[in-house]
């Protein structure tokens, strides 16, 4: 069975952004959180089969996979 591509999402706060990469296989991923002063906190994540429902109402809406990595590289 061919595996699904991880998919993600990004909002936008007042002063902070998180985005959000999701595995759908395996309900994983990783949450990112963007401080305006440049930091970045980097968390591995577990996520339950609502996850899609439960991004959507915090109105979560898609993102560019290469938004995501620019931000994760900044992490390592």
């Amino acid at each position: 069975m061919a595996q699904a591509f991880p998919q993600y999402f990004k909002r936008i706060f007042d002063d902070y952004q998180v985005l959000v990469q999701v595995n759908p296989d395996t309900f994983t991923g990783i949450e990112l959180i963007v401080h305006p002063d440049g930091k970045i906190e980097k968390t591995e994540m577990e996520f339950d089969e609502e996850i899609f429902d439960d991004l959507a109402e915090d109105e979560f809406i898609h993102c560019n996979v290469l938004e995501f990595q620019m931000h994760l590289a900044k992490t390592r």
